[in-house]
C-alpha cells in the first residue's frame, strides 16, 4: 500500500522537482577549493593570524622565473651537424675542372684557392636563413657535431656560400680575379652545416629545467602574516605560493569526485528537510505544486547566484540579496516557511562562503530581522524600510563579531560595509521579482491586494455609477468580512478586496437586484423561472467580467463561492407557497456553487448574507440584531456551507460576536437633533 502511495501521479512530480533543484545546485556549485583570503601586497592583512597548514615551497614570481630563464638561455649555443664528405667530394670534383680547364691559373695559384676552400669548409658553411637567425639571437657560439663529438667554433668564421664565394674572389689579385671567376668556385661550395634541432632543444629543456621555481620552503605551523600587518614582496610570495599549492592539493581526480559526493548528499538533505517541514507543518502548501516551485526556485537561484560570484572574489559571497528569499516567500505563503527556506539556502551556500561560521551568524541575523520588520508587504515603502533594518543589522552584527573575536573592533574590514550596502539595495529589486513571479505562477500578493481594493479602480468605479446599491452593499460586506477576518487572524486583505468583488456581475442586469431599484421592480413582469436564471446568471456573468478584466483566481473564486450552493429562498418559498401541491426542483432554485473552500470565502458568505438580511429588520435591538445573525450563520453550517473551510468552532463563535458588535455599531440609534425655536 505504501509503495503504491509513493508512485501516486503527484508524489512522481514532487520527486522530479526535487531531483531537478538538487541536479541544477550541485552543477553549479564549485568544485574546486577556493583559497580563503583576498590579500594585496603593500596592504594590511583583513585576517587573523594564518600559520602554514602544510609545508610547501614558496615559489618565485613568473617574472623572476622568466628573468632567470633568459639570464639561462643566454648561454645556449646550438648544435650543428657537419657533413665532411661534402668538402672531399667538393674539392675532387674541384681537381677534375681544373685539370680539363686551367683557365690560365698556374698550379701553385690552384693550391692557394684550394687552401681556402678547405679552411671555409673547415669553418663551415651555412644557410643564409640559419646565419641570421644566429645573429639576431645574438649566439657567439654554436656546438658542432663531428662524429659524436662536439666542438665549439664561433658564429664569426660561418659563412654562407655566396659569402665564401665572394670571400675567395677579394683574396686574388685584381689580374688573377677574371680567371678566377673562369673556374666558377661556386659550384664546388656548398652548405656543410645542418642545424640539429633534437639535440638544441634538448639542450635548452635542460637549461630551462635546471631554473629553480622556487626560493625556500615554509614548514607546517610557521607563522605567516597576522591581523593588521602590512604585506611586505616577501610575505606576499609566501601566501601566493600557500594559494597555489592548496589549489593543486584540491584539483585531483580523486578529491573531486569526494567532494562532488559530498555536494550530492549535502543538497539532497537540505533540499528534502525543506520538502519534509511542508509535509509536517504545511500540507497545504505540500498539495500545491506552484508553492513548492517557488520556494526550490528561489533556493537555488539564491545558491547558484552564490556560486557564481564565489568565482571572483572572497568576500564577493556578500553581494547576494540573501533576504530576498525571506522576503519572496513571506509575501506569497508565511513567515515561517520563509524563514526555513532562508535557513536551508544560507546552509548550503555556508560550505561556498570563507568564513562558514561568520557568514551563518550574519545571514541568520539577516533571515530575523527581515522576517521581523515585513510583516505584511502591501506597499513598495515598507521595501525600504526592509532595506535599511538588513543593513543596520549587517552592520551591528559584524562589528559584534569582530569585537569578540579580535578583541578590538579597529580591526573592522571597511570593505565588508561595502558588500552589505550593495546587498541591502538589491533586495529592491524584489518588487518586480513578486511581480514576475505573480505573472507566471499565478499568486497574488497582498501588493496587488491593495491595488485592487482601490476604489478608483475602473471596474470599481463602473460598479459604483452603474449599480450605486450593489456597491455600497460591497463597501459594507468588505468591512464586515475585513474586521471578522482580523479577529481570527485570516487574510483581511484578500477578505477585503474578495467582497469588493463579490457582486460584479450584477453590472449586466443592475435593476433586476432590489439594492439598485428605485420604484419599480422588474421581477413583477416575468416569471419566477425567469427571475431565478437572471439572478443566478450574477454569478457566471461575475466570472466572465473578472476573467475579462484580469482579475487573479484567488479573487474570482469569491464569486463562484460566494453563494456557495445554497438556495434562492426568496423565490424558492415564493414558488412553494404558489404550488403547494407540486415538488419543487431543487437544482432550478440552487446556485451552481461551489460552497465555501478557505476561512476567507466563508466570511465574505457570512458578510454578504448579514448584511442584506440586516436591511429587512424593522428593530435594530441587541436581540433582533443577535437573533439575526445566530439565524442566519447556523441555517449555513446546517446546510454543510462550511464543511470544506478549515474554520473551527472556536473561530465560527468569535466571528459570531464580531458580527453583532460591527452590526450593532452600524444601525447603533442617533440623537435627534432639536429644533431652533425662533
Amino acid at each position: 500500500m505504501a509503495s503504491r502511495n509513493i508512485f501516486r501521479h503527484e508524489n512522481i512530480i514532487r520527486i522530479l522537482i526535487y531531483l531537478a533543484s538538487v541536479a541544477v545546485i550541485v552543477y553549479f556549485l564549485p568544485r574546486e577549493s577556493k583559497f580563503r583570503y583576498h590579500f594585496q601586497e603593500g596592504k594590511p592583512w583583513k585576517y587573523g593570524l594564518l600559520t602554514a597548514p602544510f609545508d610547501f615551497p614558496i615559489y618565485k614570481s613568473d617574472n623572476q622565473v622568466a628573468q632567470e630563464k633568459d639570464s639561462v638561455l643566454k648561454s645556449y649555443q646550438p648544435y650543428y651537424k657537419i657533413n665532411n664528405d661534402m668538402m672531399t667530394r667538393n674539392l675532387a670534383a674541384f681537381d677534375d675542372y681544373y685539370n680539363k680547364n686551367k683557365k690560365g691559373i698556374d698550379r701553385k695559384e690552384y693550391n692557394n684557392i684550394k687552401e681556402q676552400i678547405t679552411e671555409i669548409y673547415v669553418n663551415g658553411i651555412i644557410s643564409a636563413k640559419a646565419l641570421n637567425d644566429l645573429k639576431k639571437n645574438d649566439i657567439k657560439t654554436i656546438r658542432v657535431i663531428d662524429k659524436n663529438v662536439s666542438r665549439l667554433k664561433h658564429t664569426t668564421n660561418l659563412m654562407t656560400v655566396r659569402q665564401a664565394y665572394e670571400d675567395i674572389i677579394q683574396r686574388a689579385s685584381e689580374g688573377k680575379r677574371k680567371n678566377i671567376k673562369d673556374l666558377n668556385i661556386n659550384n664546388f661550395l656548398s652548405e656543410n652545416l645542418t642545424f640539429d634541432s633534437i639535440t638544441s632543444q634538448k639542450v635548452k629543456n635542460e637549461l630551462i629545467q635546471n631554473v629553480s621555481i622556487s626560493s625556500g620552503m615554509v614548514q607546517a605551523g610557521e607563522r605567516i602574516v597576522d591581523r593588521g600587518e602590512i604585506i611586505t614582496p616577501q610575505t606576499f610570495g609566501i601566501l601566493n605560493s600557500l594559494e597555489t599549492v592548496s589549489q593543486k592539493r584540491s584539483g585531483s581526480a580523486r578529491q573531486q569526485s569526494l567532494t562532488l559526493i559530498g555536494q550530492v548528499f549535502l543538497t539532497l538533505i537540505a533540499i528534502g528537510a525543506m520538502l519534509l517541514y511542508l509535509r509536517m507543518f504545511r500540507i497545504e502548501m505540500y498539495n500545491r505544486f506552484r508553492d513548492i516551485q517557488v520556494i526550490l526556485l528561489m533556493i537555488t537561484s539564491i545558491v547558484v547566484l552564490s556560486s557564481f560570484l564565489s568565482h571572483f572574489r572572497v568576500l564577493s559571497l556578500y553581494l547576494v540579496p540573501f533576504a530576498i528569499v525571506p522576503i519572496v516567500i513571506r509575501t506569497f505563503l508565511d513567515s515561517r516557511t520563509g524563514f526555513f527556506a532562508h535557513f536551508v539556502t544560507i546552509t548550503i551556500c555556508s560550505f561556498i562562503a570563507p568564513f562558514a561560521f561568520e557568514f551563518m551568524l550574519l545571514q541568520t541575523a539577516i533571515g530575523v530581522a527581515t522576517i521581523f520588520v515585513l510583516k505584511d508587504l502591501t506597499e513598495r515603502s515598507q521595501l525600504f524600510k526592509t532595506a535599511s533594518f538588513v543593513l543596520l543589522t549587517y552592520c551591528v552584527v559584524y562589528v559584534v563579531y569582530t569585537m569578540i573575536v579580535e578583541g578590538n573592533w579597529q580591526k573592522v574590514n571597511i570593505e565588508m560595509f561595502l558588500y552589505f550596502t550593495v546587498s541591502s539595495a538589491m533586495i529592491l529589486f524584489a518588487y518586480l521579482l513578486i511581480f514576475m513571479l505573480e505573472r507566471t505562477f499565478g499568486f497574488t500578493s497582498n501588493v496587488t491586494l491593495v491595488e485592487l481594493s482601490n476604489i478608483n479602480s475602473p471596474l470599481l468605479r463602473r460598479l459604483s455609477e452603474e449599480c450605486s446599491g450593489t456597491f455600497q452593499h460591497a463597501l459594507l460586506v468588505s468591512n464586515l468580512a475585513a474586521q471578522a477576518a482580523m479577529k481570527i487572524g485570516a487574510n483581511v486583505q484578500l477578505v477585503r478586496v474578495g467582497a469588493l468583488y463579490h457582486d460584479i456581475g450584477k453590472l449586466s442586469n443592475p435593476r433586476f437586484f432590489v439594492e439598485n431599484q428605485l420604484d419599480i421592480n422588474p421581477h413583477d413582469m416575468i416569471s419566477t423561472e425567469q427571475s431565478i436564471n437572471i439572478i443566478k446568471q450574477h454569478v457566471t456573468e461575475g466570472v466572465k467580467l473578472a476573467q475579462k478584466e484580469n482579475l487573479p483566481s484567488v479573487v474570482t473564486e469569491f464569486i463562484t463561492t460566494h453563494h456557495g450552493a445554497g438556495k434562492l429562498k426568496y423565490f424558492y418559498n415564493k414558488w412553494c407557497n404558489e404550488n403547494p401541491d407540486i415538488e419543487p426542483d431543487n437544482a432550478l432554485f440552487s446556485y451552481d456553487g461551489p460552497n465555501p473552500q478557505t476561512t476567507e470565502q466563508a466570511l465574505v458568505m457570512m458578510a454578504d448574507s448579514l448584511e442584506a438580511a440586516s436591511r429587512t429588520l424593522k428593530d435594530y435591538s441587541d436581540d433582533s440584531i443577535t437573533k439575526l445573525v445566530n439565524g442566519i450563520i447556523d441555517s449555513q453550517i446546517n446546510e454543510g456551507m462550511f464543511k470544506n473551510t478549515p474554520l473551527t468552532f472556536k473561530n465560527l463563535e468569535i466571528v459570531r460576536q464580531e458580527f453583532i458588535q460591527r452590526l450593532k455599531t452600524m444601525y447603533h440609534a442617533r440623537i435627534s437633533y432639536p429644533e431652533l425655536k425662533k
